[in-house]
């Protein structure tokens, strides 16, 4: 990696657009001064992020900025951008070229870019990190720097030499995880803090909630010893109800049986009374009807059978004729004589339908007389009459004693319910009340606790107030108590250049310079300037003090400045015009000796200040024997001109001056701190009260919400009750109209049975009659059946013969028509005549057989008819029978219904009291009846109940007294709070390991990275040495060797033949020699991929120049090396030449040429 391209455009003295290729190797900027061949190496100090104006040798950072010339206006930026070759990919960024730009506006604006990319100086710095070129910028060395390396603390050779082997990145990570250290550290201040609050809040929250938990474990064994109760009783009630509902379920079962039984009774003796009344009437006369019918049928079926097989034998005789057609005629004119006979035999049926007729009108006479005198009497219905009677007159006596207790009961139900009623209201309007007052008590309560709240953010605020303050006064002591130690250090640096270690002790010695004087504030750089090395110098009271003090330090081999005081008066010079003298603004100390105000005549008596280093350069001109110095720090003398290098001078009064504001600093804190304690025992007594202020809210809150569960509960039960009355009263009101209606209904019951009775009475002689007319009309039905059965035989024989010969005449007729074939047919008719004369046999043996049957049962039914009055009296002995069961069945009907009757009572009496214990459920313990079922089991000692167990449970709640109900809330909260606390504080521990972790790895880090730097540097600066100062010798030297981490470096050298161990004893070429020794030592060391110079060979001479540039010449092939030179030799040994010119009155030029080449190659 080099630099391959610089562009400039506005900065400094190159207004236009200038563009320097550079190549590896050795390339040497000259020109004459003024030129701005050294702003070149600016240019690359500010575009890699430089911050210090010193370092860009301007006042202020818009002085980069093209300020104009007579003939050309200023310009409103500067750019630079630097372009570097990343082919071995160096830089961690892709490309083989990296661009970083870096521009200023006048207006104070500034911004960087990685390649076109705005980006961040800290991203600037990142990349170029691990690329050997660091923030200090250790491989830039500009005009006076290599005399600074020796000059500077061993410190900050230290930091040259980290840089150079990136421990720098390692510091910053240090010191990041410090400041983060220190923040955890904080923060478990705090959360020490905040974890003895919650501890201290703890205490009276664990006796609460140790109450509150005694309270929950007794409520709990109470309610499970009311739930035991509860569920017992409801237990018993139930079980007794289930008894009660099995008995009347049983009797309900008997009840039915008995109801059955008479019902089968009453059946049993309709069905005697009807199978009475059917045995002497139809059932004898239609079987004998019946049988007659069938026998008259049979006889007329055997006469067709006869004559239809005596047609087929004459058909048959018929078909064996030969002349068929002849013996068909034949036939037809003897079918024709047949019906004719068969039309006069009916005749005779006439006076049969006549005999029939009247016997039928003499029945209807008989069956309507019978019924105009028998037709509606019938002792059974009487007797159903007087028994359905009876029944009903039972039903109704039970019905209204039900009715009349369910009354009674209904009307105590009444009253116990409005008796509840009254009470649920009362209950309700306590409850209003009690809410209307928690609800003002809310109130009360939400304005206490909008009171803490604004408390505890009044004190919270001025708790953050206090934090503030005391960390802004806690910054201010800091500040102040760095920027006294920092002065103190940089008065002992000015005042150790003087040798007061060495001569401080001596008689004579008044002290260091910058101890005996005061300075006006302002003007330090102007005295700085002016004084020169004398600023460091120590203050005696003569020469001969001064002489003895030079001996010391001979014989001490140290190095030191003196300044003797003056013996006589010095002269005063005159003011220049437009100048001020420099001794008005430095005097002596108070208590001083006199000696210092001379030696300051002395050293201040041609020094005067200018008001700006313009007319500092005219006052020089006219008066060269003057030392004209500005209050920048400007210094214009006989000795050369010099801008703004002075250093702010640090004297002992400006040291005791900031001490004392540290003091002061560190005396504020004290009661900023008390303040913030205060502060913050006002907010932890504000959150308090507001911690105890939510609890009483939310325990009013809590009381509201369990009133508003009782409000709504007494309501649900006042609309329950209120309905439960209205049901009651208009069920009672039902049982009252019932009650009359079955009262009436049961009276005029009790007056009709005198008349069922009685009509019962009368009933047996006029049955017996009505049993004499019947059997008459009996008969009279028979003979009419029989008359009836007999002509319907008769028809029904003619109409068979007739049928039989109307189907022989067609037979014939249609045999007649089909003569022509009759002859090839017979054989066929006359198998079918012998076929049908074959069946008619069989069925002719059938009628026989069936007639007999007919006969049989004919004379059955006559033996079963005699057996009638038999049966008859039998049956009236079972009717009567019948009537005595059933009698002893109503009356243990009558005695079962009253024992239902008292069961139904108790059950309803069971049914509301287990209703009043549901609602007692409800009530007390909020559970519906089935969650009931679940019954804790509760041990209890031999001899006590459950009553008394709840008893006793209920008097030891009430001997608990008050208890807090959020008590266990707020002390889970608080104990979650600190176990989150605790936590924290754990993690903030674990933290701090970490990074004490981290904080002691890169420790090691550093150590072993600088250890191995110092060694390699130390290594290559002897060999540097050696080959700088033939013969000579040098090496580090670590300041604190036992403390790796903070030691400084300091270097020793000493040329051959000569025993100096201090580098200020040195020439000016020697010390420049010794701080390139140690700078390219570093290079060496820790490579960089190039290196600018400007100037740095300009005090040496010809043999030190020679070394020099054997020494660029070593590093040629290792680095790229860009030297800003006066020197021709270097030139010579440049790879490559720029030079820039500057006309007056215009900007700065580049013109390039290689040293190979005979012409330029390149004009920008």
């Amino acid at each position: 990696m080099f630099l391959k391209r610089l562009t400039m455009k506005g900065f400094k003295s190159f207004a236009d657009n200038t563009v320097l290729e550079f190549e590896p190797g050795v390339t040497a900027v000259v020109g004459p001064n003024g030129s701005g061949k050294s702003n070149v190496v600016d240019a690359v100090t500010w575009v890699l992020g430089a911050q210090s104006t010193r370092a860009l040798r301007s006042a202020r950072m818009d002085d980069v900025i093209f300020m104009g010339t007579a003939n050309r206006a200023a310009l409103g930026r500067a750019e630079v951008a630097l372009t570097l070759d990343n082919t071995s990919g160096r830089l961690p960024i892709d490309g083989a070229e990296v661009t970083i730009s870096r521009t200023l506006f006048r207006n104070g604006d500034s911004e960087y870019a990685i390649n076109g990319t705005t980006c961040r100086l800290l991203d600037v710095q990142e990349l170029l990190s691990d690329s050997g070129v660091g923030r200090q910028q250790h491989m830039i060395i500009g005009q006076g720097q290599l005399d600074s390396i020796l000059n500077s603390s061993s410190e900050n050779r230290r930091a040259v030499i980290e840089e150079a082997a990136g421990v720098l990145k390692h510091r910053r990570r240090k010191e990041r995880a410090e400041r983060r250290l220190s923040s955890t550290q904080e923060n478990l201040e705090r959360l020490g803090d905040l974890v003895r609050e919650v501890r201290r809040q703890m205490r009276p929250l664990e006796r609460q909630a140790a109450s509150a938990r005694s309270f929950s474990d007794v409520e709990a064994e109470l309610r499970d010893a009311r739930h035991a109760l509860f569920a017992e009783r409801l237990h018993v009630f139930e079980s007794r109800r289930s008894e009660l509902e099995s008995e009347l379920r049983g009797s309900s079962g008997k009840e039915r049986e008995l109801r059955l039984e008479l019902v089968a009774l009453d059946a049993q003796a309709s069905a005697a009374t009807a199978d009475m009344a059917s045995r002497r009437e139809e059932l004898l006369a239609s079987t004998l009807g019946t049988l007659q019918g069938l026998a008259e049928r049979a006889r007329g079926t055997a006469s067709l059978i006869v004559e239809r097989e005596r047609s087929l034998r004459q058909a048959l005789i018929a078909s064996a004729d030969e002349n068929v057609i002849a013996t068909l005629e034949a036939d037809a004119a003897k079918l024709a004589a047949d019906l004719a006979g068969i039309d006069a035999e009916e005749t005779e049926l006439v006076s049969w339908r006549e005999r029939l007729a009247s016997a039928q009108d003499e029945l209807e006479v008989a069956e309507s007389q019978f019924d105009a005198t028998w037709g509606t009497m019938s002792i059974e219905s009487d007797e159903a009459a007087l028994l359905a009677a009876r029944q009903r007159i039972a039903l109704l006596e039970r019905s209204l004693g039900s009715l009349r207790e369910s009354e009674r009961r209904s009307t105590d139900r009444i009253a116990h319910h409005r008796r509840r009623l009254d009470e649920a209201t009362s209950d309700h309007e306590k409850v209003k009340a009690a809410l209307a007052d928690a609800e003002a008590l809310e109130r009360r309560a939400a304005d206490e606790l909008a009171a803490a709240e604004s408390d505890a953010a009044t004190a919270e605020a001025e708790r953050s107030a206090a934090d503030e303050a005391l960390r802004e006064s806690t910054d201010v002591a800091a500040r102040t108590q760095a920027r006294a130690e920092a002065l103190a250090r940089a008065l002992d640096e000015f005042s150790g250049a003087g040798g007061r270690a060495i001569i401080g002790g001596l008689d004579g010695v008044l002290g260091a310079f910058l101890d005996l004087i005061e300075i006006d504030p302002g003007w330090e750089r102007a005295v700085e300037s002016a004084a020169g090395a004398s600023v460091g110098a120590m203050i005696v009271d003569g020469r001969r003090s001064a002489r003895a003090a030079l001996v010391a330090l001979r014989r001490e081999g140290g190095a030191g400045l003196i300044l003797p005081a003056a013996d006589g008066d010095v002269r005063t010079l005159p003011v220049p015009q437009g100048a001020t003298a420099l001794r008005t603004l430095v005097r002596a100390r108070t208590g001083a000796p006199d000696h210092v105000t001379r030696v300051l005549d002395a050293l201040f008596s041609r020094a005067f200040v200018a008001t700006d280093w313009e007319s500092g350069i005219d006052l020089a001109a006219a008066n060269p024997e003057l030392v004209i110095v500005t209050s920048e720090g400007d210094r214009f003398a006989a000795s050369g001109w010099r801008v703004a290098s002075g250093r702010a001078l640090v004297t002992r009064s400006t040291v005791e001056e900031a001490q004392r504001v540290a003091l002061e600093a560190q005396g504020a804190v004290a009661p900023v701190r008390a303040r913030r304690e205060i502060a913050d025992s006002s907010a932890i007594s504000a959150r308090r009260r507001l911690n105890q202020a939510s609890s009483k809210l939310a325990q009013v809150r809590a009381e509201i919400e369990g009133l508003i569960g009782d409000q709504r509960r007494l309501e649900i039960l006042l609309d329950d009750l209120a309905t439960g009355v209205d049901a009651l009263d208009g069920e009672f009101e039902e049982l009252t109209r019932q009650i009359v209606t079955i009262d009436a209904e049961l009276l005029d019951w009790r007056e009709r049975l005198p008349t069922l009775e009685e009509a019962l009475s009368t009933a047996g002689e006029r049955r017996r009659q009505s049993d004499e007319a019947h059997a008459a009309l009996g008969d009279l039905r028979e003979q009419v059946s029989a008359l009836a059965t007999s002509l319907a035989r008769r028809e029904a024989a003619f109409a068979e013969r007739r049928r039989l010969i109307s189907q022989r005449q067609g037979e014939i007729e249609l045999r007649l028509e089909g003569r022509s074939s009759e002859r090839a047919e017979a054989a066929g008719r006359r198998e079918s005549l012998e076929f049908d004369l074959e069946v008619l046999e069989r069925l002719a043996r059938l009628v026989a057989r069936a007639a007999d049957e007919i006969r049989v049962s004919q004379e059955t039914m006559d033996s079963t008819y005699r057996e009638q009055l038999e049966a008859s009296r039998a049956s009236a002995e079972l009717l009567e029978e019948i009537r005595r069961s059933r009698h002893d069945a109503d009356t243990r009907l009558g005695e079962l219904s009253e024992v239902v009757r008292r069961r139904e009572i108790e059950h309803a009496e069971l049914v509301v009291k287990i209703a009043n214990l549901h609602e007692v459920i409800l009530r007390d313990l909020g559970w519906a009846p089935h969650e009931m079922l679940g019954a804790p089991h509760i041990d209890l000692a031999e001899g006590v109940t459950l009553e008394q167990r709840v008893g006793e449970l209920e008097a030891r709640i009430t001997s608990l007294g008050p208890i807090n109900p959020l008590a266990l809330d707020e002390l889970a909260a608080l104990e979650d709070r600190y176990r989150e606390l605790d936590a924290q504080v754990s993690d903030v521990r674990t933290a701090r390991r970490e990074l004490q972790e981290v904080i002691r790895a890169l420790d090691e880090e550093i150590m072993a990275t600088f250890s191995s730097a110092v060694a390699d540097v130390n290594e290559h600066f002897s060999t540097l040495i050696a080959m700088l100062f033939p013969g000579g010798q040098g090496r580090l030297i670590l300041t604190e060797p036992d403390d790796p981490l903070n030691t400084g470096v300091e270097i020793e050298v000493r040329p051959m033949g000569r025993n100096i161990r201090r580098i200020s004893l040195l020439s000016g070429g020697e010390r420049s020699m010794a701080a390139l020794a140690f700078l390219f030592a570093v290079f060496r060391s820790r490579p960089s991929p190039f290196y600018m110079m400007d100037e740095v060979e300009a005090a040496l001479d010809d043999v030190n120049l020679q070394r020099f540039l054997s020494l660029v010449d070593e590093f040629r092939d290792e680095a790229q090396l860009l030297i800003v030179t006066h020197q021709k030799r270097t030139m010579e040994a440049a790879d490559a030449l720029y030079g820039v010119t500057m006309v007056p009155g215009a900007s700065s030029k580049v013109v390039s040429q290689r040293v190979k080449r005979p012409s330029p190659i390149e004009i920008t």
